[in-house]
């Protein structure tokens, strides 16, 4: 029997808000509270030690973080401390790291209480086959389909070491990817009449005139184009008011095809 390919860190491609191409899941975390708690930072920040110049993963106007990774990323941070004792700066231990828990328990600092913290969830139930027109993009300008997988994130308080119970939680996004699954997606801009039963949508793309007549209980209406990054939006959008009150932010993630998609993460506003 043909065992499934190992997919590691190093294959997926992990890129912030600014743009910055980062190392690891574990850094896109960071970037991720950075953002949220509105602190503004820059990535690989280069300092002077020596002489020598070496990158720090974070720099924020609070001061520096590293994310340890390997033994040179904690060499790297006990120079810091030692050389430069001016610089303020903590580290985040990898999870790999937790058996060398000793070694690192002088860099890895935390708040215990209260505590914010994130979990994300990816199971196989949550994929949705659906069909879309983007008539703003000539390719993809006339009726295609896609199989896509979606991975959500949820960020807030934690309560008792605990921020949601994961069987909770993938019930409510099950129910959420269940009303997007064989969905036809457009903007509603190009709807042009409707009856007790049927849309009718309308639009001048590349590809010429389209003229379509669609049943309502399979379409999906949005505010804006059939994007993946839209339907990122529009999943959160669903799943905010289903969220309990100390869950303050979510993300979701869209992968359309393979090693390509849509991350948002938007604020909870009660």
């Amino acid at each position: 029997m043909a065992s499934s390919p190992t997919i590691l860190d190093s294959d997926f491609r992990y890129i912030d808000k600014n743009g910055n191409l980062l190392r690891s899941r574990t850094e896109l975390t960071v970037a991720q509270m950075l953002s949220f708690l509105e602190l503004d930072y820059s990535y690989d920040h280069k300092i002077m030690i020596k002489g020598n110049t070496i990158s720090v993963d974070f720099k924020t106007n609070k001061g520096l973080i590293e994310v340890i990774d390997n033994d040179e990323d904690i060499k790297k941070y006990k120079e810091i401390k030692e050389l430069l004792p001016e610089k303020k700066i903590m580290a985040i231990g990898h999870p790999k790291y937790a058996s060398q828990i000793k070694e690192l328990q002088d860099i890895v600092f935390y708040d215990k209480t209260p505590q914010t913290g994130s979990i994300f969830l990816e199971d196989p139930s949550f994929s949705f086959d659906y069909a879309h027109i983007l008539p703003l993009v000539e390719k993809c300008s006339i009726l295609h389909g896609h199989t896509s997988s979606v991975m959500v994130e949820l960020v807030g308080q934690m309560k008792d070491n605990l921020l949601l119970d994961f069987g909770v939680a993938k019930k409510i996004i099950k129910e959420v990817i269940n009303i997007f699954d064989h969905k036809f997606f457009i903007n509603q801009k190009y709807l042009k009449n409707e009856d007790s039963s049927h849309y009718e949508i309308e639009f001048e793309g590349p590809k010429g005139m389209f003229d379509l007549q669609v049943p309502k209980n399979t379409t999906y209406l949005l505010e804006g184009e059939a994007t993946v990054e839209n339907l990122s939006s529009e999943i959160i959008k669903l799943l905010a008011p289903k969220m309990p009150a100390n869950v303050e932010a979510v993300g979701v993630y869209i992968y359309e095809g393979y090693n390509k998609g849509s991350h948002i993460i938007s604020n909870i506003s009660r």
